[in-house]
């Protein structure tokens, strides 16, 4: 997933800061502001047309006209290529248009025919890689793709929770691989990888939706657009987490027998101690446990500790899978250390609970 990485500051890098209206009164007892007219223009209201007025929790207010006349008509993007173009170059285009939203993004040649490898790449990463996503209509010279599922189909809360079962699952199917070197499992964990990502990616784009769109940020369960960019981060740091599950699998296919019974006994007991962490850290964030996302934290610390006494047993053996069980240790290591980075999200997330708000 390296190639979208620097999506990470462009789908969040700032939020609706709105027009500046000065209060007026009129009258005794009332008060009155106006609104822009470009606004008024866009959503199809006029003089007379009823708005709602509710005041936020977080000190803010919200207008929402009572009759959207608002077009429904879904948001499109055109993308318009070239025969030579990279087709990581044309995947990122089409990622971009997915995440901020677009619910119709068509690939278009120039001049040329698009070949039969573009479009056939087009199309598995589609499948593979983003939920909802179906291709309408294609020839020689455009593809058009529809994105077919919306919000209230699968809430970001489904999805985040789908993502963490595969990652858990992932972690119980490593501990048996090792155990017998079995490389159809292996490839099995490889393969799941795929799910996450589409989930990864479909978060993001809600989230997006959330910032933008105070009825789905509620529906979301989030409070204020901010707590969606703690959510960003956080489901970054799952992708991250079943990568390195995956490089772990990897390396299981390069294991030759056979591995000493103190190696693997040592390596299962370092994989479920981070695994356990990740699985404290996910709770913590949906019961919004800042006492438990903090013992998270401080466990995590010990993960050195044990990663060097791995090491230290695979120097007294000196097997020749030596180098590749040190791969194998660093990843678990790293997945450590992103459940205790998904710990501090949430105390970030949950701090002002934890506080005295009266001074």
């Amino acid at each position: 997933m390296s190639i979208y990485d620097y999506l990470d500051k462009d789908v969040f890098n700032k939020l609706d800061t709105g027009e500046v209206r000065k209060i007026q009164i009129t009258g005794k007892s009332t008060y009155i502001i106006s609104l822009p007219k470009k606004w008024v223009k866009d959503l199809g209201l006029k003089a007379g047309s009823q708005l709602i007025i509710s005041k936020k929790d977080n000190q803010t207010l919200l207008i929402t006209p009572k009759d959207i006349v608002k077009s429904l008509k879904p948001k499109g993007g055109l993308i318009t290529i070239s025969g030579n173009d990279n087709l990581d170059t044309i995947i990122r285009k089409i990622v971009s248009l997915y995440l901020v939203g677009y619910s119709i993004i068509r690939v278009k040649t120039r001049s040329e025919e698009l070949s039969p490898l573009q479009r056939n790449k087009i199309k598995e990463f589609l499948r593979k890689k983003l939920i909802g996503a179906e291709v309408l209509s294609e020839d020689s010279k455009e593809i058009e793709i529809r994105i077919l599922i919306g919000h209230p189909e699968l809430s970001l809360e489904n999805a985040l929770r789908r993502a963490c079962n595969i990652i858990i699952s992932m972690y119980n199917d490593i501990s048996v691989a090792i155990v017998q070197l079995n490389k159809d499992l292996a490839n099995e964990i490889i393969r799941v990888d795929d799910e996450v990502d589409r989930l990864y990616l479909y978060i993001i784009r809600q989230l997006k939706a959330a910032v933008e769109d105070e009825k789905i940020l509620e529906v979301s369960g989030l409070t204020n657009p901010r707590d969606c960019l703690g959510y960003r981060v956080i489901v970054k740091f799952v992708e991250r987490i079943a990568d390195h599950l995956v490089k772990i699998a990897e390396n299981i296919l390069l294991l030759e027998p056979p591995i000493n019974d103190l190696i693997i006994k040592k390596f299962l007991e370092i994989s479920m101690f981070a695994k356990n962490l990740f699985e404290e850290a996910i709770n913590s964030l949906y019961k919004k446990d800042y006492v438990q996302a903090d013992k998270v934290i401080y466990k995590a610390k010990s993960i050195s500790i044990i990663e060097n006494e791995f090491i230290k047993l695979i120097e007294e053996t000196k097997g020749k899978n030596a180098p590749i069980l040190r791969l194998m240790v660093e990843s678990v290591r790293r997945t450590a250390e992103y459940a205790s980075d998904i710990a501090e999200i949430v105390l970030n997330l949950n701090i002002e609970k934890n506080i005295d708000k009266s001074l």
